[in-house]
């Protein structure tokens, strides 16, 4: 279905791939993870070591993330997890990094064996990475193999926005979704590709509405799984709106005012929030585990949506990289930017399309 969104907007449904590597002739070089032994063995000491607070008010995650919940999180992590294994695993994935405008992008470049697949750029967000998208690469590259059609294939460009994971983090001010968006662009380019989708949520959602405005002559489609924006200025943000709608716009201003203080610390002293989490891999754990949980239809439990390797290799990913203050500085820009990216005014003439989840409808969280 997204492969059809994107080749609607098309007269002729035939990407054009330059080989593998375009015009621009800066390397693009074969990565390997490789997380050393001592960054392992000091995790695991600190795991063994963790000092944790009491619960305030009883147990449940009211006020964060639930004691009882983290505590066996961490005896999972530092007993059971095996980030070996997972690292065999992330391995098996075509990894590559090449320099852009001074910055070593990371990235995963899946080509599809079929000859006219569509090349689908898709970006994360926080607190996520590339490793969230490890279940779709199959079936998105190889639909034939997982019960689909050949013609529905996609070569996939999955990038770590810079500041996450393996890239390098930005050492000068400013580095907003615009000038990501066009360093996304540029790898592109440098693949080869001169027609291409663009798919993204969360951060990825704000940085692909800016490529596909940027870069709108080689932007086939852009599709997100986040989409809003204000109401024009001097309007009543309730005007015309049915009962379900003003009901949902209420929803949403309680979600606001109850889970996004993370937003408000990271967009605003995210050095001083970098000391923690850098430093404690329990409340690094406790950080992000809250907001998977938040952000996901789980019922409260997010083992439900989640196995407890999955969220482990995500959150062992920020620790062995040190990206916990450098990814926590995307929150500055995004909430400067968040209103700007999806402004009245600022629109895209790209073919678009938004996935609106019920669930995330429902709880006001879109």
């Amino acid at each position: 279905m997204l492969r059809q969104l994107f080749l609607a907007s098309l007269l002729v449904a035939v990407p054009a791939v330059c080989g593998a590597q375009g015009s621009d002739s800066a390397p693009i070089r074969p990565f390997t993870i490789r997380v050393p032994d001592a960054v392992l063995a000091d995790l695991k000491a600190r795991l063994a070591n963790a000092r944790y607070p009491d619960a305030l008010q009883g147990d449940g995650w009211t006020y964060g993330t639930d004691l009882r919940y983290l505590k066996a999180l961490v005896a999972y992590w530092r007993d059971t997890f095996d980030w070996r294994e997972q690292e065999r695993r992330l391995n098996q994935l075509e990894q590559f990094t090449t320099q852009i405008d001074g910055l070593n992008v990371h990235f995963i470049h899946r080509r599809s064996k079929q000859p006219n697949a569509l090349p689908l750029l898709i970006t994360h967000g926080w607190p996520g990475s590339f490793v969230e998208f490890t279940k779709i690469i199959g079936p998105l590259a190889d639909p034939a193999a997982h019960g689909g059609r050949p013609e529905d294939a996609f070569d996939l460009v999955l990038p770590s926005i810079p500041g996450f994971a393996f890239s390098d983090k930005p050492r000068e001010a400013g580095y907003d979704p615009a000038r990501i968006a066009a360093t996304e662009a540029k790898l592109m380019a440098r693949l080869g590709y001169q027609r291409y989708g663009v798919q993204g949520g969360d951060w990825g959602a704000i940085i692909g509405a800016q490529v596909a405005r940027n870069d709108a002559a080689h932007v086939a489609g852009l599709h997100l799984n986040m989409c809003t924006a204000p109401p024009p200025a001097g309007v009543d943000s309730s005007a015309g709106l049915s009962e379900a709608e003003r009901n949902r716009l209420k929803a949403r201003d309680g979600f606001q005012a109850e889970e996004t203080g993370y937003q408000q610390i990271q967009g605003t002293k995210p050095q001083t929030l970098g000391f923690a989490l850098n430093d404690s891999p329990v409340g690094l754990a406790a950080w992000i585990v809250e907001k998977f949980r938040t952000w996901c239809d789980c019922d409260g439990n997010p083992e439900k949506i989640f196995t407890r390797d999955e969220l482990l290799t995500n959150i062992t990913l920020y620790w062995a990289t040190q990206t916990a203050a450098s990814s926590a500085l995307s929150a500055s820009f995004k909430a400067a930017c968040f209103w700007i990216s999806f402004a009245v005014g600022n629109r895209s003439s790209i073919f678009s399309g938004m996935a609106a989840i019920p669930w995330m409808n429902s709880a006001g969280k879109s």
